[in-house]
């Protein structure tokens, strides 16, 4: 089948019947399944760790790659070179390492629509469940980062699941793995557009009665423009760049600033004041890594190829 055509039906007979919820809470569950996914991922990942021989490659080339259960058969007689970590990196993939890692922990879009599903809620409760939600994450992340380098260490590409195929394409763990991955990516999509249906609906029907009509077609037009993203652009690695090179600083550095400065009246805090002017160096700084961030990956486009690898 078709990877487009498969994309629509999922998004259609899955992804949209979950969007149309008109709570939050409702989502919960499929968020813990989710979680539960990405658990199962990182579990494999580790577990490969140490069934994934080193070096995937022979040091002749002319010798073809034997595998038995996943390890390197060909590998005898190779120095190990390839098979000594790196602390540190630097290549033309390097411009994409910060904005994805400023991307994955952006979470503030959803800081308020949790904050009113939560039971008697409080700040404290809230920053209770911000503390430990960021915490697992980065867990997760890390975990998953050292162990799939650790397997693969300078041959592990930029969707590290493809290396596992180079391995074994019919590795059963890892099919499963591929699946879980999907199913986690497809059940997070309705609590993503949860608040950006909520902000549309206060920027543009602010006071107005709750309306199925409305509701229902700001879900549709959101996971049109979110397919035809998935579809046209060949490679995540470009959508994770490019929106953490601007999303992530803006909401992590640019637009607090902007609001503190905003807010607060000049009567109790003057604009050269210590802390509008440790706002503005924020607002600045975030400026300055979202020009050079987008620089980097626009240089990468023209040097090596825009999107010349990977896929759905």
């Amino acid at each position: 089948m078709n990877g487009n055509v498969l994309i629509i039906i999922v998004s259609v007979c899955v992804i949209l019947p979950l969007a149309l919820m008109k709570h939050l809470g409702y989502l919960g569950y499929t968020s813990g399944l989710s979680l539960t996914c990405m658990v199962f991922f990182l579990i494999s990942v580790i577990y490969k760790k140490f069934q994934i021989s080193c070096p995937l490659n022979g040091t002749e080339p002319a010798t073809p790659l034997v595998y038995y259960n996943g390890h390197n058969a060909s590998a005898a007689g190779t120095t190990g070179d390839e098979c000594t970590p790196q602390t540190f990196t630097v290549n033309s993939q390097t411009a994409y390492t910060i904005p994805i890692l400023a991307f994955a922990f952006v979470c503030h879009p959803e800081v308020l629509p949790i904050y009113t599903e939560l039971r008697r809620a409080s700040k404290r409760r809230m920053q209770s469940v911000a503390n430990v939600s960021i915490l697992a994450m980065f867990i997760m992340y890390l975990l998953t980062a050292i162990f799939g380098y650790l397997t693969f260490y300078g041959n592990v590409e930029p969707e590290m699941l493809h290396t596992y195929s180079e391995v074994d394409p019919l590795d059963r763990l890892i099919l499963c793995v591929r699946l879980a991955v999907l199913m986690a990516v497809t059940l997070t999509v309705p609590v993503v557009l949860f608040p950006i249906r909520r902000a549309i609906q206060q920027l543009l029907f602010h006071g107005k009665d709750f309306s199925w009509v409305r509701h229902v077609s700001i879900a549709i037009c959101l996971l049109f423009l979110v397919n035809l993203l998935v579809i046209f652009v060949p490679n995540i690695r470009d959508i994770f760049g490019v929106i953490g090179a601007t999303s992530a600083p803006s909401l992590i550095f640019i637009l607090p600033s902007i609001f503190y400065l905003r807010i607060v009246p000049n009567e109790k805090e003057p604009l050269r004041s210590r802390p509008k002017i440790q706002a503005a160096c924020f607002a600045a700084l975030g400026f300055i890594f979202m020009v050079m961030s987008l620089g980097f990956i626009v240089a990468d486009w023209v040097t090596t190829g825009r999107s010349s690898g990977g896929g759905h």
